[in-house]
């Protein structure tokens, strides 16, 4: 197959498994193609997925991120000892685990073609990561409490694992809480990933953007979290501080030095 055929071959697959989706028609240009499939990705819930699919899926998304470019932790200078700041999209960052700004459901994104990083990540991971994080939320029983965390395989993405942890939401004054549960959300995530085995890990800004935690204090915290659970751990952990606006960017770089 071609990758144009793999895309095709998806989408029709994911509108075979709704009855109301029969007269939805698959568009002629590449990048109608490309919504619509990400869009389906999007809203499915959790199911399992014959394994052909899986196939398919996975040559069709490791084609998409390649072309994209990616970035691996060898490439990258440190800002300081184990430290290290990197502008661009995580979803092709080659590491040992990024780390996804989760909701209290833990099983992804579900608008269509959102720019959330939740649903980036699952877009390029493929649907097996919402299968597993459904699957890990069903024994758990109940939702995910802010500052904590899990983890899941990346499946498709060109990392190993994806470490989920869900920041608070800030409405209005930020308070201590705030700032203590986004302070929890990284060193769960550390403490997660030492347990793993894990030896590199990239964090995206938790709790920015549309969830209202300011961008200069976020970080701030993000830093000092980070450099005191290494420094009190004694731990060897390789940490990347993943940007993808200039403005965090240049926080970032002050704070690093």
């Amino acid at each position: 197959m071609t990758h144009e055929e793999k895309r095709i071959y998806l989408i029709k697959k994911l509108l075979a498994e709704k009855q109301e989706y029969k007269n939805i028609e698959v568009p002629v240009d590449r990048q109608g193609q490309k919504d619509l499939l990400r869009s389906l990705m999007n809203i499915r819930l959790p199911a399992p997925v014959p394994d052909e699919y899986i196939e398919i899926e996975s040559e069709y998304l490791k084609e998409e991120t390649s072309a994209k470019g990616i970035t691996r932790l060898a490439d990258l200078i440190p800002a300081e000892e184990g430290l290290y700041l990197w502008q661009g999209d995580i979803t092709t960052l080659a590491c040992d685990a990024i780390v996804n700004a989760a909701n209290s459901g833990m099983t992804g994104c579900y608008q269509p073609c959102h720019n959330c990083i939740d649903n980036c990540i699952h877009t390029y991971a493929g649907v097996q990561l919402r299968n597993a994080c459904a699957e890990i939320m069903q024994k758990q029983g109940h939702e995910e409490s802010t500052g904590q965390a899990k983890i899941t395989p990346a499946y498709n993405l060109p990392c190993k694992f994806v470490i989920h942890t869900v920041g608070p939401i800030v409405n209005g004054r930020l308070t201590a809480r705030h700032e203590a549960q986004l302070a929890s959300c990284y060193r769960s995530c550390l403490a997660l990933a030492e347990k793993s085995g894990i030896g590199s890990i990239a964090f995206c800004c938790i709790s920015t953007g549309v969830f209202g935690f300011p961008q200069r204090r976020a970080a701030e915290i993000a830093v000092q979290t980070v450099r005191g659970y290494k420094a009190n751990n004694n731990s060897k952990i390789e940490v990347i501080f993943n940007v993808f606006k200039n403005e965090d960017y240049d926080i970032y770089r002050e704070l690093l030095g």
